[in-house]
Order: C-alpha cells, then sequence, then structure tokens
C-alpha cells in the first residue's frame, strides 16, 4: 500500500498544480520526448537515405559506390550486405566489358562481312570489311540497307531478300566474278527483330579446291605416264641397236620417229608437273629491271609503268607469269607492236595488265579459260592461264581476263601489297 501511495502521490501533485503550470511541464515532456526521438531515429534515418541513394545507383549502373558500416547491429549487416553486392555486380559489369570489347574486336577483324540490320532495315552494326564490300568511307551505322545495295549487283540484294542461304555470284568489274556464301539470322534485341548477315568470300577458297583437285588428277596421269615411258624408253635404245647393226632405214625412222614422240610427252608430263608441284613462293623485292629483261629476250612488248612500283614476290614464279601472258597475247592474232605490259600502283595494290588486240574470247572460252587442260589451240596443255592463277592465288592476289571495249583482251593481276 505504502508503494501505490508513493506512486500516486506524483500524480496527485501534478492534478493539484495550476493549468498553467501544468502547460509548461507538459510542453517540456514533449519537447524532451521529441529530442529523444531524434536522437534516437537520427542515425536510422541517414543510413535509410544512403541506402537509397545506394539502390538508385544500382538502378543506373553504378556499382562503385559503397556504404560506410558504423555499427554491428542489423543496419551494420545490411550494409556489408550491400557493399558485397556492390563488388560482385562492380566485378560483374567489368567482365562482361571486356568480353564485349574482346567480342568486337573479333568482329571488327574478321574477313567476312557482318551487317545487323533492324526491323527499319537500317544498319545498326557492321564491321570494316562490310565498310570495304560497300566502299565507305564511314560507319554504316543508320544508313538504309537498301541505300548500299543500290550501288551492287542485283544478285545480291535478291540473295538478302531471299529467305534462302547458300553460295551466289557477284559480277564485279574490277575482279570478274566472285562467288560468296550468305548465312542469316533472326534476333529480338530491346524487342525489336533484327536480322544478322554474314557474307564470307568464297572464290578463293573453291579455286583452291578446284585446282587441288585438278593436281591430284595430274599426278595420278603424270605417275603411269612415267611408269609407260620409262619401260618403253628403254625398249627404244635395244631396238635403235637392232635397226644399227641391220642397217634397215625403215627401222631407223620408225625409231626416230617413236624416240621424238616420246621425248615429246616427256616434255608434256613435265610441264604438267610443273603445276602440280608448284613450289611456295620465296617473297623479296622485284628488281623490275631485272625482270622485264628477262622477258624482252622471250617475246617484245611496249612497257608503261610511270612510277617505281614496289612489290615482293617470287621473281621466278612471277617472270613464268609473265611469259605466259605474254605468250598468249602474241598467240591472239595480235600485232607484237599492240602487245602491252602496264604496272601501276595504288596505296594498297599493284596491278600488271598484259594487253593485246586480238580476237578477245567468247563468254564459253572465257568461262572455262582458268580450267587446267582447256586449250582452244591445237597443240595447246592447256596449262598456261591455270599456271597463272595458281602462281596468283600463292600469292594471294587474284586474276582477272576481261575483253576490251575495242578489239583485243585484258588479263589483270593484281597483288596485294600487305599479302607478301
Amino acid at each position: 500500500m505504502a508503494s501505490t501511495a508513493l506512486g500516486i502521490a506524483p500524480l496527485l501533485y501534478f492534478v493539484a498544480l495550476p493549468v498553467e503550470t501544468k502547460i509548461l511541464i507538459t510542453s517540456g515532456v514533449l519537447v524532451l520526448s521529441g529530442f529523444c526521438f531524434y536522437t534516437l531515429t537520427k542515425p536510422i534515418d541517414k543510413n535509410l537515405q544512403a541506402l537509397n541513394v545506394g539502390l538508385l545507383n544500382f538502378k543506373d549502373g553504378e556499382y562503385s559506390s559503397t556504404l560506410a558500416r558504423t555499427s554491428s547491429d542489423e543496419f551494420g549487416e545490411l550494409c556489408a550486405l550491400f557493399n558485397a553486392t556492390a563488388e560482385t555486380l562492380r566485378k560483374e559489369k567489368q567482365w562482361l566489358h571486356q568480353r564485349e570489347l574482346m567480342l568486337d574486336k573479333v568482329l571488327q577483324t574478321s574477313p567476312d562481312v557482318l551487317l545487323l540490320v533492324n526491323s527499319d532495315n537500317r544498319i545498326v552494326f557492321s564491321n570494316y570489311q562490310a565498310r570495304h564490300f560497300f566502299n565507305a568511307s564511314h560507319r554504316l551505322e543508320g544508313e538504309l540497307i537498301d541505300t548500299l545495295l543500290i550501288q551492287k549487283p542485283s544478285a545480291l540484294g535478291d540473295m538478302m531478300n531471299n529467305r534462302q542461304e547458300g553460295l551466289f555470284t557477284l559480277p564485279l568489274e574490277d575482279k570478274g566474278v566472285e562467288t560468296w556464301h550468305i548465312a542469316k539470322g533472326t534476333f529480338l534485341l530491346n524487342n525489336q527483330s533484327h536480322k544478322l548477315f554474314i557474307l564470307k568470300q568464297m572464290t578463293r577458297e573453291l579455286n583452291r579446291q578446284e585446282v587441288s583437285v585438278w593436281k591430284k588428277v595430274i599426278r595420278v596421269i603424270s605417275h603411269e605416264l612415267n611408269n609407260s615411258l620409262g619401260p618403253i624408253s628403254s625398249l627404244l635404245h635395244s631396238g635403235k641397236i637392232v635397226s644399227n647393226q641391220n642397217s634397215d632405214p625403215r627401222l631407223v625412222r620408225v625409231f626416230d620417229t617413236i624416240e621424238e614422240r616420246i621425248a615429246h610427252l616427256n616434255q608434256f608430263v613435265q610441264g604438267y608437273g610443273k603445276f602440280a608441284k608448284l613450289p611456295v613462293p620465296v617473297f623479296d623485292t622485284i628488281s623490275w629491271d631485272d625482270v622485264l629483261a628477262q622477258l624482252a629476250q622471250q617475246y617484245p612488248f611496249k612497257l608503261s609503268m610511270p612510277e617505281p612500283v614496289d612489290l615482293k614476290a617470287d621473281a621466278i614464279q612471277l617472270e613464268q607469269l609473265l611469259i605466259n601472258l605474254l605468250k598468249n597475247a602474241h598467240e591472239s592474232g595480235s600485232a607484237p607492236d599492240d602487245v602491252e605490259l602496264v604496272i601501276t600502283q595504288n596505296t594498297s595494290q599493284v596491278v600488271i595488265e598484259v594487253l593485246d588486240k586480238g580476237k578477245g574470247m567468247s563468254e564459253s572460252v572465257m568461262a572455262n579459260a582458268l580450267v587446267p587442260f582447256y586449250s582452244t589451240k591445237a597443240t595447246g596443255s592447256g596449262l598456261g592461264l591455270a599456271l597463272c592463277r595458281e602462281i596468283t592465288d600463292a600469292h594471294r592476289g587474284h586474276l582477272v581476263i576481261q575483253n576490251r571495249q575495242d578489239d583485243g583482251l585484258c588479263v589483270r593481276v593484281v597483288f596485294e601489297k600487305n599479302k607478301g
């Protein structure tokens, strides 16, 4: 009872106080309570505000900010968890950034033409090879794909608008006919449909495969011929000895004819062997004075070389290539004075042209001119232009045959300066 009385006594005392005093005491208590509440909740508000800013940074993709941990209570643990999450996201973002840089490097240096087109037919990504393909000096992003296709052969637009994938040919003035392969893909990026086009140059690869098959055929034929020519030559030698002992002029004439044909056949086989076993070119700076002097001893020609030309190539193979082209030019029906050798260069290429004013080539002949064994000459082996193409391909160049606007033929060989 005493304790109850002691507890009630302050309340009775407070009730007995005047109203003004009660108001003052109540106001003081409220102010003190508010101060205590503010003092207790201020760190919580500060932590919540910092956490709010940090989460807004996460939303914006910024993970470099961290929270200062000032206590070991629940807020302290929350700050530690926030900081650990920020560190993980920061490492993940850096890893993804490095992956993007690597992927961009791979795509930009790819030898294939890469184009990513959105639903409005505008290019949103292109690599360096695509800009080179469309002869553009600036980035293609933002360009309409239809605008770029205007300057290219219609076959390209037909293949890009077609749903099918596969091989197609492009007729190009400076490179003859090229073979390409197109692959396509559809992707959903940012809720928009995008098309990916991959164009791969296949001309050199198909030529290489074709030449490889021809070489295998030639090796088999040469092997079988050599196996037969050896015993025949041996028997011929024995037969000539017998015929000389018998002094029979008819046998002598027969064996001389056989010997002549065997020699011709041996030369024929050796010519095919040269094509089938072309050595790897040894690149060195070409001395044009030496090469042109050697050519002049074989066939006459007019030379046009406006400036010194810097080229690294195999001198022996280059000389063989030009001898074959000059030989064909002189056998085309052209006057010797009309055979011309033109050698020019630009920043990235060396262009060699052999011009004549002969009969030119029909479409059917031109389509097969580079095929081994094909020849329109009665005594031709069909290896001259095939060997020229093989030498050109070995130098990572390309060879083009075109009829001139007036009479005659132009055979153009283009070497890339940076591929020697």
